[in-house]
């Protein structure tokens, strides 16, 4: 499960938006051990990680969730009000 804070990539240090999750799979598969044949594939079976593999979608520099959250702590985004005039 994602946490629902900010992020901030440790690498590049300029994207706090686009990110992709990385998710891994499991499939069983028998070859041919003359040929190397692939003779039967099995199921995709999602591999449980204990935290989610993010990928940074600038730089694609990939870690652990917990760097893109703690980066993102310790350089904070703040929040500047804007009053744009249009003439």
């Amino acid at each position: 499960m994602m946490q629902n804070k900010p992020y901030f990539c440790p690498n590049c240090r300029s994207n706090r938006i686009k990110f992709s999750v990385i998710s891994s799979y499991s499939q069983y598969f028998l070859k041919d051990a003359v040929t190397g044949e692939i003779r039967e594939f099995g199921d995709q079976r999602p591999i449980e990680d204990s935290e989610p593999t993010i990928q940074c979608l600038v730089c694609n520099f990939a870690g652990n969730e917990l760097r893109f959250v703690k980066q993102a702590e310790r350089e904070p985004r703040t929040v500047t009000p804007t009053n744009p005039t249009y003439m």
